[in-house]
């Protein structure tokens, strides 16, 4: 696919606490990738009444949707999507600040109702995670999404005012909250979720999250936890985690929570309320943990024009095309990737009895085999190097944090080294690490017979006894490159792996036999 046909699109998000852009290069249904993000907090909520937003709070937004405008036509976006959700959609004044920004600045807000964000979170997480049943939860500055979701799809959406700029507002003054000013967040908090009357149908299933108050959550316990990834995909907050939040939000002054490490000092005197609500919520499903999805509503609304071909904007499979669009977003050389993942694939199902491993650790050899030549675009010298940074600062949807971690040091060590859990032994242990050393040398061995980058081989017959691991090539002519780097570079990891000595061989003759596919000794031909 042609990069060159890739168009920008950008949508801005207009919050109760938070403006949001972001902008995607994408071709749609093939690849995308966020290239740029701008947030200003602009306190749309605060301060409104019966009769609607602020003045103050309409000249923050206004500005910030202008330079949002001109920051889009000065970098070349080709189509803006543009929302608006709580403070907007319950402002009595609402329509005529959209009216207003349509006419002065050229953008036409989308107001979305309750239900349509709830819609639109649904469509940015589970396009990320890969959620069957569940519920998915938002936690906005003015409200709160909570979405019933089965069989992959949006069931159900409720909204209820329980942003933590909007109960902040509402029931806060102290610093830090005073007990009476905790018991009355609690009980509103309860009052509203008590209005949800399907909620309490989805006790036990799956939780995912999202939105900024969430996100800060799994961003103070990665840190607690010194977490070794570089994003959240993937990433678990539990309960326990959110209670000691909780707890240390509740007794801390303003300045002291602005210093905990992982916490936006901008979201410091409103994060207490949001952690209330997320752990009501699990408290009320009975669920220990809640998976993070670095997508949402923006995502979400991106995702309806990105897979607008689809009868719904969801993906059946998150983790494939995960690993297809990290590969086509730095350019992979897809023949030699797909015959590379062909080789592995076939060596680690011939060997099975060896390993004893099934369709999951298949599937991570997969991944690697698609992304081990990433780095190329940084750089050929240390390559494999590059792959493994690549696949970790962009993380891979769908995956947890293990698992992406053993696919970028299987892509690291795809060409040499010896494979080494140290750089994630936070989320790796000693069974990885055997699985680590096996999938790589099979990786390896594949790379070596694909060193052409040709194809010329055409498979690989793995047999084997006690003592020994025969490795037959299949090729139409005879595979002196591929042998050379096979023994060279693949033979001593595959034999630390697999315990058994490892000798190469192949079909096709080699040169010095004559071009009839006889030897040129004293052999005879044989009639057929």
């Amino acid at each position: 696919m042609d990069p060159s046909r890739a168009s920008r699109f950008a949508v801005i998000d207009l919050g109760s606490n938070t403006a949001r852009l972001v902008v995607m290069n994408a071709i749609p249904g093939y690849s995308y990738r966020l290239v740029d993000q701008v947030r200003e907090v602009v306190r749309l909520r605060k301060g409104m009444t019966e009769e609607g937003l602020s003045e103050s709070a309409l000249a923050r937004g206004f500005s910030t949707l202008r330079l949002f405008k001109r920051f889009c036509d000065s970098t070349g976006v080709d189509l803006i999507l543009p929302i608006a959700t709580s403070a907007v959609r319950e402002a009595a004044n609402g329509p005529l600040f959209v009216d207003r920004v349509s006419r002065e600045i050229g953008i036409s807000l989308q107001v979305l109702d309750g239900e349509r964000e709830a819609y639109y979170d649904t469509v940015g997480a589970i396009n990320e995670v890969p959620l069957q049943d569940g519920t998915v939860i938002d936690i906005g500055g003015g409200s709160v999404q909570i979405s019933d979701v089965h069989d992959r799809s949006f069931r159900a959406g409720a909204s209820v005012t329980l942003g933590a700029l909007a109960l902040t507002e509402e029931f806060i003054e102290s610093d830090p909250v005073t007990a009476e000013e905790f018991e009355r967040v609690d009980a509103e908090i309860a009052r509203q979720l008590d209005t949800i009357t399907w909620l309490p149908n989805k006790k036990g299933e799956r939780l995912v999250g999202l939105g900024g108050t969430i996100r800060n959550l799994a961003r103070i316990e990665a840190k607690r936890i010194d977490h070794p990834m570089n994003t959240l995909h993937g990433f678990v907050l539990v309960r326990d985690s959110v209670q000691e939040s909780v707890r240390q939000f509740r007794d801390l002054t303003l300045d002291k929570r602005k210093a905990i490490p992982g916490l936006s000092a901008d979201r410091a005197d409103i994060i207490l309320p949001g952690a209330m609500v997320l752990l009501s919520v699990m408290e009320r499903l009975g669920v220990d943990r809640v998976e993070i999805s670095e997508n949402g509503v923006r995502e979400g609304v991106f995702f309806e024009r990105f897979w607008r071909h689809l009868e719904d904007p969801i993906i059946p499979d998150v983790r494939h095309f995960s690993v297809l669009n990290l590969a086509r977003n730095y350019v992979y050389e897809e023949h030699h990737a797909n015959h590379v993942r062909f080789l592995a694939g076939r060596l680690f199902e011939q060997i099975s009895p060896l390993h004893g491993y099934g369709l999951d650790e298949r599937e991570l050899l997969d991944a690697a085999a698609l992304l081990h030549d990433l780095g190329r675009i940084v750089g050929y010298s240390s390559h494999h190097k590059h792959s493994q940074t690549l696949i970790e600062y962009n993380g891979l949807p769908g995956f947890s944090p293990r698992e992406s971690a053993i696919i970028a040091l299987l892509s690291r060590y795809h060409r040499k080294g010896t494979p080494d859990i140290s750089d994630y032994d936070l989320l790796l242990d000693g069974e990885d690490e055997t699985l680590l050393s096996r999938l790589a040398a099979i990786l390896r061995v594949a790379e070596c017979l694909e060193r052409g980058r040709n194809g010329d081989v055409d498979d690989v017959i793995a047999t084997w006894n006690e003592a020994g691991l025969r490795l037959t090539l299949v090729s139409d002519g005879y595979p002196a490159v591929e042998l050379w780097q096979a023994e060279r570079n693949a033979a001593d990891l595959m034999e630390d792996a697999f315990g058994r000595a490892v000798r190469f061989d192949s079909f096709a003759p080699p040169a010095a036999w004559d071009a009839s596919g006889h030897a040129a000794s004293d052999q005879t031909p044989t009639d057929h």
